[in-house]
């Protein structure tokens, strides 16, 4: 992993970092100064991941090899390209 870029490791990462439920329902989208950006499916499962945002920086973090200072998450737009 050490030879992809920071967001691409963070995205393999995933859903190690939250597990498979979990992760069905966000995708790293992006990451710039220590911030990853998340798109999630729905408003619930954000409440749900922003709750949790410390573990799953730690995490993520921990297993991409990335430094993370924090999650930034938001609603994926219905018909939005990323």
């Amino acid at each position: 992993m050490k030879a992809m870029r920071p967001e691409d490791r963070l995205a393999a990462a995933w859903p190690v970092a939250c597990g498979s439920a979990m992760a069905a329902h966000g995708e790293v989208m992006g990451y710039e100064d220590g911030v990853v950006r998340v798109v999630v499916s729905d408003k619930e499962w954000m409440q749900q991941m922003r709750s949790m945002s410390a573990v799953l920086a730690r995490e993520l973090s921990k297993i991409a090899g990335v430094a993370v200072s924090g999650i930034h998450f938001e609603v994926k737009v219905q018909g939005a390209r990323y």
